[in-house]
């Protein structure tokens, strides 16, 4: 396998580390801002908090408008209710497994600064808990946060509407990246690694979109592929990597370790062939280590970009991730080496 360039891996450390849910990527815009200075002709931040970042091609006239999107949000919760005793009720936002949330350690960003909290199910514990307790899953409207403060200052603190995180500090554990967020910070990572390291002008017109929103319903490709017109889109997200025990080869829908998704099909887009067939002769020629990717639920910034206008040819460019929608969500070198090998090729085929 042709390796890419050196990565910077407490770059996405960093990223991991910020918190950002749905509508409130405030924090996680500003670094990327901050590292956008000098790989970029033009930087913009549109009325829903995307940031568009350009840079100009060498190709021949006409040359094609690439939009590449990965997005800053992860998944999280806002305060929905807040009860006499001074609980906090939540309202999730994106996909948690209820399974993964028991007994976990979370900041609610109030206006005054974060606040720690304990995210639990209400119940009984094990020591008083019947045989039906022990095997009952809890739905989500009946996890509450405890403060440890008294009513009337949690009243004063907190209100509805502000974001909950989980407590998760990433780390390199083997070959993989372990965090919070690395849907889809892993892949904003990538795409900042990819301006970094493009030499000169790109092929194509880059259009880098660093999108919001995107794990309530892809809302910010939404706006942003129809502010830049692309001629060409790709979605840079991650994939389920299930090859762990417990689920069959046939659900495993990629492997950790084995290179980038390519990705076929997905419950909100089919990507279309010719880039598919694009995509995969490119690795082939180079290379680099690739997996085609049918994933049966799920969803990326690419369905946004597909269905913008008129249409545009589309295809999404998959991260094998191990633990989705958990805090422990794992990616492998080999396979952010992969993604970034290919889409330098794709950008830049002469180098």
């Amino acid at each position: 396998m042709v390796n890419g360039p050196e990565l910077r891996l407490d770059l996405l450390q960093q990223l991991s580390d910020l918190n950002g849910v749905p509508g409130r990527e405030d924090a996680v815009r500003d670094f990327v801002l901050s590292q956008l200075d000098g790989l970029v002709d033009e930087v913009r931040v549109d009325p829903m908090g995307n940031v568009l970042a350009f840079r100009a091609g060498q190709g021949e006239e006409p040359r094609e408008r690439v939009m590449i999107s990965a997005h800053m949000d992860e998944i999280g919760f806002l305060v929905r209710y807040l009860d006499d005793q001074g609980y906090g009720r939540v309202q999730p936002l994106g996909g948690f497994d209820p399974r993964n949330l028991f007994a976990r350690n979370v900041t609610v960003h109030t206006r005054s600064g974060p606040l720690p909290g304990i995210l639990t199910p209400g119940g009984r514990p094990v020591h008083i808990a019947t045989p039906e307790d022990r095997k009952k899953v809890p739905e989500l409207r009946e996890f509450f946060i405890d403060f440890g403060l008294e009513a009337e200052e949690v009243r004063r603190r907190v209100r509805v509407g502000d974001m909950v995180t989980l407590d998760q500090t990433a780390r390199r554990m083997g070959s993989l990246m372990v965090g919070k967020a690395m849907d889809d910070r892993a892949c904003v990572y990538l795409l900042l690694e990819l301006l970094h390291n493009l030499q000169g002008r790109p092929q194509h017109d880059l259009y880098a979109v660093f999108s919001t929103q995107e794990e309530v319903g892809l809302r910010g490709a939404v706006t942003a592929a129809y502010t830049v017109q692309p001629t060409i889109g790709i979605g840079l997200d991650v994939t389920l990597a299930v090859d762990t025990p417990g689920v069959g080869p046939d659900e495993a829908v990629t492997k950790m370790g084995e290179g980038v998704g390519i990705k076929v099909f997905d419950s909100t887009m089919i990507s279309t062939g010719w880039l598919v067939d694009q995509f995969v002769d490119l690795a082939e020629q180079r290379g680099i280590r690739y997996q085609l990717e049918v994933l049966s639920q799920g969803g990326t910034d690419g369905a946004a970009i597909q269905r913008s206008r008129e249409g545009v040819p589309t295809l999404t460019l998959s991260l094998p991730t191990r633990y989705i929608h958990s805090v422990v969500e794992s990616v492998h070198v080999r396979d952010l080496d992969a993604t970034l090998a290919l889409l330098l090729a794709y950008l830049q085929p002469g180098a």
